[in-house]
Formats: C-alpha cells, sequence, structure tokens
C-alpha cells in the first residue's frame, strides 16, 4: 500500500503533467492559428487562444 507521501508526489506529478499537456496545446493551437473548444455553463464555446 502507498504512503500518504507516495500518494502525494503522483498528484503532484500529475498535475505537473496536466499542466505541461496544457501550456503545449495552447501553443499548438497558436501555431496552426486553430480554436480552443472549451465547455462553459453547460455551452460550447470556440476560442481563438491569444
Amino acid at each position: 500500500m502507498e504512503t500518504k507521501k507516495e500518494n502525494e508526489e503522483l498528484i503532484e506529478k500529475i498535475m505537473r503533467g496536466l499542466d505541461l499537456t496544457y501550456k503545449k496545446l495552447i501553443e499548438s493551437k497558436k501555431r496552426n492559428n486553430e480554436e480552443l473548444v472549451i465547455l462553459k455553463d453547460n455551452q460550447i464555446i470556440k476560442v481563438k487562444p491569444e
């Protein structure tokens, strides 16, 4: 069984990975002049990354 510290470390790694993925997604959308599609208030919205 994993300890609390191991769980916290795993969560931290996952959060860093998600942050990095988000940054790469934004860069890719900017580079290719594409829109981001997001869900906000139960509505689908297309946004140009800046």
